[in-house]
């Protein structure tokens, strides 16, 4: 009796207005068009409890944003349940997962203020994904204006920003840097794409490195 493959796990990274839930959707559809199966999922999120936290964390109590720390926490509480139910199982029936931002978002989030430090971060890291690591991770690179006209475009005027959107540039810019160091320090998992470009360009840059992936879960 053959054993079915592993899935494969994208994660789609970068800042606020990037372009990542677009992305991948597009990835999405042309993975299905090679008759692969893929369940698209986000973080914080992706399963009912996962979901809850979420709330918590973007609309706190009070409006009062968690301290770093404490989001680093509740994101990797989320992010356990999110593995346990929903990445794992579907990976080992052979389902590829995108998943819209990952632990590399807590290491950037709740790392940029320096009140967590970066070995704690990948102490968490360690412990919650273990060996759930990422086969392909697509870093959304935009200049923080691009990005913030972007996002003031997509909501209506009663839309109420998330404790992160409300942030000012200086907090999205160093998001930015931050993602980018991560790309440049793990260039095999990451790669950096230019997300200021129109959305199929985009598309078509990040395919290029979806379909090497492809091609090598093929090939074993």
């Amino acid at each position: 009796m053959s054993q079915t493959a592993r899935g494969r796990f994208i994660t789609l990274e970068g800042g606020e207005g990037t372009g990542k839930s677009t992305l991948q959707i597009a990835l999405r559809d042309r993975l299905a068009g090679q008759g692969v199966d893929v369940v698209l999922t986000r973080e914080p999120g992706g399963t009912p409890r996962a979901e809850a936290i979420r709330a918590l964390v973007l609309t706190p109590p009070g409006g009062k944003p968690f301290a770093p720390l404490a989001e680093a926490l509740l994101m990797n509480a989320a992010r356990s349940d999110h593995l346990d139910e929903l990445i794992r199982p579907a990976l080992s029936a052979g389902t590829w997962v995108i998943c819209d931002r990952f632990s590399d978002s807590t290491r950037v989030y709740q790392g940029v203020s320096g009140e967590v430090s970066p070995e704690a971060l990948q102490s968490l890291v360690a412990h919650v994904v273990g060996p759930t690591c990422p086969d392909l991770t697509l870093i959304l690179d935009a200049p923080v204006s691009i990005a913030q006209e972007r996002r003031a475009a997509r909501k209506g005027p009663k839309d109420a920003q998330d404790v992160f959107e409300q942030r000012d540039l200086d907090f999205h810019q160093s998001v930015r840097l931050a993602f980018a160091d991560i790309a440049r320090s793990e260039p095999d998992r990451c790669k950096l794409i230019d997300a200021s470009r129109l959305p199929n360009e985009v598309a078509d840059a990040a395919w290029s490195h979806v379909a090497q992936l492809l091609s090598s879960a093929e090939v074993h």
